[in-house]
């Protein structure tokens, strides 16, 4: 993407046809038929961040295999002018292996005077300002502090990377592929900032806004390798985290925290449910008694229901995962839609099964984690790992502007 008043050739955006002719894809502007030359200082590096679940949405909608419509929409958006297209699997491992230390610190903080659990699941950006808008307290207290996968992201791509490439957090504009309309407005959350006071994602388009711009694009693109944060590696394969259509909180700081507090490895993760599939419920028992109970809310109309006994005092749980779409991210409104607006089954079903059969590996079986905690942040539990991995979750406040959220 070149410089609106850019005269020079090598800031035209060039695309490449098959006899290797160079062909410009921008006409001049009045500005460059002036004879006005740009100003470099305000170039600025085009940076994309993909969720892994809006990779099913782009294989299901162009018929590829989830590694080859990776590859197709990281082709497209570098034939668009972008620099560096990255996924945000590190940045959901760093968010998971964040939520299962406090969730044990909690564990051991909680008492009958002071109440640190339940922990709630603050990774969705709907549910979560719903609480802080709407709810408050006895809510806010309860939700993870640990910052979503989309605000890590934010911090790996400003902090981490621009120093890397030796750049200001304000050379970066930062671009994020969501399948929910609400990472739109997590992105301007007032007050949250990734690095020197800049802002963690500078742009959120969701999966059917990028497919469309695809689908009405008639640029010529050649598949490219999705690019990673780390120089020994060239390009990661695909994969997620545990979990039917999310990163999959849930599973893991199930699995740690057995593992830290009681001392049991659980291979198999049983969810039972209750009141619908969207409220399932694991434990972890020992000799007839439990000694973990976690569950998974999806759907407001289940939120509503958790929220409804949290304030009662009548809650059973330890740790809730709460997400504001009845199946999961995968279902976000940005991707898993008909063109009248309701939910589209049909292909909700066909990205889960493409989701599904995506390789699934644990945030601790990393190498690079323990690299950027300890070259990035000076050690897990440093100062620099607390901004730079956690936020606050403030109380509702009256406001009168359009970011409001109503349910």
């Amino acid at each position: 993407m070149k410089c609106e008043h850019c005269t020079r050739k090598e800031c035209s955006k060039k695309t490449k046809t098959d006899d290797q002719e160079n062909v410009s894809v921008d006409a001049p502007s009045p500005a460059q038929e002036n004879g006005e030359r740009c100003d470099t200082s305000k170039h600025r590096v085009l940076v994309v961040s993909v969720c892994p679940q809006s990779l099913p949405y782009f294989a299901a909608k162009f018929d590829l295999s989830v590694t080859d419509a990776s590859r197709r929409l990281c082709g497209f958006l570098k034939s668009l002018g972008v620099h560096y297209v990255f996924d945000t699997s590190i940045a959901a491992d760093l968010s998971i292996l964040e939520s299962q230390k406090e969730f044990v610190r909690r564990f051991h903080q909680h008492s009958e005077e002071q109440r640190a659990l339940p922990m709630l699941t603050s990774a969705c950006p709907g549910w979560a300002r719903y609480a802080e808008r709407v709810l408050g307290h006895p809510v806010t207290p309860h939700l993870c502090t640990a910052k979503s996968p989309q605000q890590v992201m934010g911090s790996l791509v400003k902090d981490y990377f621009a120093r890397q490439q030796n750049l200001a957090p304000e050379k970066i504009f930062h671009v994020v592929v969501a399948p929910c309309y609400d990472k739109k407005l997590e992105a301007l959350r007032e007050g949250f900032s990734a690095a020197h006071g800049a802002q963690g994602a500078d742009c959120v388009l969701t999966s059917g806004e990028v497919a469309q711009i695809m689908e009405q694009s008639d640029l010529s693109v050649k598949d490219a390798a999705v690019d990673t944060l780390f120089g020994d590696v060239k390009e990661a394969p695909v994969r997620r985290h545990e979990g039917t259509g999310s990163d999959g909180h849930l599973a893991h700081v199930f699995r740690h925290a057995a593992k830290e507090l009681f001392n049991e490895h659980v291979k198999e993760i049983t969810y039972r449910a209750l009141r619908n599939k969207g409220f399932q419920e694991v434990t972890l028992e020992k000799d007839g008694e439990v000694l973990l109970r976690f569950a998974a809310a999806y759907g407001f109309r289940n939120v509503q229901n958790l929220v409804l006994k949290l304030k009662k005092g009548k809650f059973p749980y330890h740790f809730v995962e709460v997400l504001a779409c009845p199946r999961g991210c995968l279902s976000g409104r940005g991707q898993a839609q008909t063109e009248d607006g309701h939910s589209d089954k049909a292909l909700l079903r066909q990205m889960e099964r493409i989701y599904s059969d995506i390789p699934v590996q644990p945030p601790e079986t990393s190498a690079h984690l323990q690299e950027l905690y300890q070259e990035w942040l000076q050690g897990s539990g440093s100062p620099s790992a607390q901004e730079a991995l956690h936020t606050t979750h403030p109380s509702p406040v009256r406001c009168s502007g359009s970011l409001d959220i109503r349910w």
